[in-house]
């Protein structure tokens, strides 16, 4: 009988094919060598400023990511062109991020990606083992917060 696996290495197993895959695709010239995380950044940017201002402190929340790694993830994006920092009124020392026409246009060729990636992530399950394996990965979250 073959040794059950650790859970951490599992996930981090999973983890690092994920980023593999994601970087491969994005890697084409098309996506102008953004990395997989810079596009999910820029993914969420889009999908939270329909609904409010965001701001480098969410990204960090959202992602679970440091500061620093934010920093220097926005400035390249910055750089590219594909967002801009904006004062607010409020607070001299925030900045809103708002994405650029040239970001608009290649989350749209990116969300085709990821919704394929997604589709291959869970062509061998179910609806119920798909929903039942968010509930244990948002378990494994919570006891690591």
């Amino acid at each position: 009988m073959e040794k059950p696996r650790d859970i951490g290495f599992a996930i981090k197993s999973i983890a690092n094919l994920i980023r593999r895959n994601l970087d491969r695709t994005f890697s084409a010239p098309e996506f102008d060598g953004l990395t997989g995380m810079q596009n999910a950044v820029m993914g969420y940017i889009m999908n939270q400023t329909v609904k409010q201002e965001v701001f480098q402190r969410d990204i960090e929340k959202e992602f679970n990511i440091r500061r620093s790694t934010v920093t220097v993830m926005l400035q390249s994006l910055e750089q590219k062109g594909y967002i801009r920092r904006i004062p607010v009124s409020c607070d001299a020392r925030l900045k809103k991020i708002i994405l650029t026409e040239k970001a608009e246009k290649m989350q749209k060729m990116v969300r085709s990606e990821i919704d394929r990636f997604h589709e291959k992530l869970e062509e061998n399950l179910t609806k119920e083992e798909r929903e039942q394996l968010l509930v244990l990965l948002g378990k494994i979250k919570q006891n690591l917060e």
